[in-house]
This record gives structure tokens, sequence and C-alpha cells, in this order.
């Protein structure tokens, strides 16, 4: 069986994410089928961003995963491991002493996943929106605050309406 190719350039890797996600403890998948005239079969990625540690706690994670995703790349069905499909694996802090076994049953279970066809996210950019927290939603009669009465102000006070004192 020929080897999983890697992921390396940008587009590839915002392309998965907007696709379907598999979260454990260990990784999160991302991934989606390329396209039925799309040569190749499966494409792998990894992330692992700083939050999870040092660089050779990082590089670590990532040879770790390079050598689950080799071992479960030979063990894969022949119509999973040739479907055109793209798959990042995000890494968390657990995947560094994770079992080796149980990071392989991991992907085993994300691969099915991710790259089965299903609806897209929507028209939402990939990643995450600047305006989290509601922002852009439309505002409701009940959640508007009535405008505060504007302080009096003193033209004699050079404060500009704060009393002396105070």
């Amino acid at each position: 069986m020929a080897a999983i190719e890697r992921l390396k350039k940008r587009p590839d890797f915002l392309a998965a994410a907007e696709g379907r996600r598999f979260h454990t403890e260990r990784m999160t998948a991302q991934g989606r089928p390329r396209g039925t005239d799309a040569a190749g079969g499966l494409r792998l990625g990894f992330t692992v961003t700083k939050r999870v540690g040092h660089a050779t706690e990082r590089n670590r994670i990532k040879r770790r995963l390079r050598a689950v995703a080799e071992r479960v790349a030979a063990e894969l069905p022949p119509e999973i491991a040739a479907a055109p499909a793209d798959i990042v694996l995000i890494a968390r802090r657990p995947a560094l002493d994770a079992d080796f076994s149980a990071l392989a049953e991991d992907l085993r279970r994300a691969i099915p996943q991710v790259i089965r066809p299903g609806k897209p996210r929507g028209d939402r950019p990939p990643g995450r929106t600047k305006n989290a927290g509601g922002a852009g939603r439309p505002e409701s009669p009940s959640s508007r605050r009535a405008d505060p009465d504007p302080a009096p102000t003193h033209s004699s006070n050079p404060c500009g309406g704060v009393l002396d004192g105070q």
C-alpha cells in the first residue's frame, strides 16, 4: 500500500478545517474529501500549537503522530486509504505522554469519521471569527439599555461637570 502523503501548504490546511471534526482527549482531527476527480489518496497534516509546550515537546508530539500515522496507514482498508481526502491532526498536550496504542486507536476512529462526505459548515469563514461573544447579532428590544442622562455641566467648573470635593 502507498504511504499517506503529507499536507504542507496553508490552503490545504484551511480547506480541511472547513470539513468534519472528530475530537478526542489527545487530538482533534479535521478533514474533508477532495472530490472524485482529485488524484491520490489520503493526505495528512499535523499541527501542534505553542500552547502545547516548548519546541522539543512539540517536535516529539509531531514525531509520535507521524509514527502513528504510518502504522495506521498500513492497517487501513483499501477503500479508505485510496479515498481522496485531506486530514489535519491538531495535537493536544496529553498526546505527549499518551500510550502509543491510544493514539493509534484515536486515529483509526477519526479517519473514517472526517473523510465521509457531509454537509458543509456553511458560509462562515474557516477558523475563529473576530467578533466572538455575540457581536453582530440583532439586538432585541429588551436588551437595549436606555441612555443615561448626561451629567450636568457647570460652566464655571474646569473639571467638566464634576463638583469639587468628589
